[in-house]
């Protein structure tokens, strides 16, 4: 039951983490068609940023239970200062050939890690006594679950749904979908494409790094994390399909829940696990388990 019970919770928030970033990476790749490697860095800023907001709040002897907005709000003042002089730089690649994107957010990625190293050195960082400080929740003499998992869980699903409720509801989300199914005709009536592009490409921004400061309490910051975060993302969206915002949820899923078990059960079959999967993925169904054909 312990095993079991670490295998859901754990697979679970990371997953949570994982769709936050999958759907930044999604709705840029949707409305923009650009392939963003640079996702991970945005990550990975965002858990070092986090990292000097929860020292800075430590300083003040603010309380534990702001710890979560001044997280939450960190990643979005970052993703502000960072997302719309990005966009500008990506705007030499727009209607450019893959390998172009490619090799322009890839450069953003080793930029971005050099940034870090000078802003914040090449040691890994830790917050210290954040992800204890919400307690544990004690399920079973043997069984405990940090709140502090379940928190994340929470505010990851509370940040889906308004998202998801923001394209759907509102008329900014509706110009969005618009202009993801024809540019063209968002232009002919009178849509500023340049604004839609900026404002979406800075709420992937923030995804990516709302995502990465909300998951350092629970580890460490180091600079190749956002690397390695690359890697799950693409496996998100290859399980789930390009551009399909429930298949970044499904897919994350089963990352999540995959990596974890690994990590319990066989921690050496950790990323081979997922990279079977996503084998699998490409050789049943190359556009993913829910996009739709071409």
């Amino acid at each position: 039951m312990l095993a079991s019970a670490n295998i859901l919770v754990g697979g679970v928030f990371h997953a949570a983490v994982l769709f936050l970033v999958a759907a930044g990476l999604q709705i840029v790749f949707g409305v923009q068609k650009i392939v963003n490697l640079a996702c991970g860095s945005f990550y990975a800023l965002g858990a070092y940023f986090g990292i000097s907001a929860l020292a800075w709040a430590a300083a003040f002897e603010v309380p534990a239970i702001a710890y979560i907005p001044i997280l939450v709000g960190s990643g979005l003042l970052l993703a502000i200062v960072l997302g719309p002089s990005v966009e500008r730089l990506l705007r030499l690649i727009y209607d450019r050939d893959e390998h172009f994107q490619i090799l322009l957010t890839f450069a953003l990625v080793l930029i971005f890690e050099d940034a870090i190293r000078l802003i914040w050195g090449a040691v890994p960082l830790q917050t210290i006594n954040v992800y204890f400080a919400f307690g544990e929740l004690r399920i079973a003499s043997d069984l405990a679950i940090p709140n502090y998992n379940l928190i994340v869980i929470a505010a990851a699903a509370l940040i889906s749904a308004a998202f998801g409720w923001m394209l759907r509801r509102t008329r900014f989300g509706r110009i969005v979908r618009a202009t993801a199914e024809n540019k063209q005709m968002s232009e002919a009536l009178c849509v500023d494409v340049s604004k839609v592009y900026m404002a979406v490409f800075t709420l992937g921004v923030a995804l990516g790094t709302v995502g990465g400061a909300l998951v350092v309490p629970a580890g460490a910051a180091s600079i190749d994390m956002g690397v390695e975060l690359i890697v799950d993302a693409f496996a998100v969206v290859i399980i789930g399909g390009l551009g399909s915002m429930p298949g970044a949820l499904i897919g994350a899923l089963i990352v999540g829940f995959v990596r974890s078990a690994a990590i319990w059960l066989y921690p050496e079959f950790e990323l081979l696990a997922i990279y079977v999967i996503v084998i699998t993925v490409l050789i049943v169904r190359p556009q993913g388990l829910l996009a739709r054909t071409a």
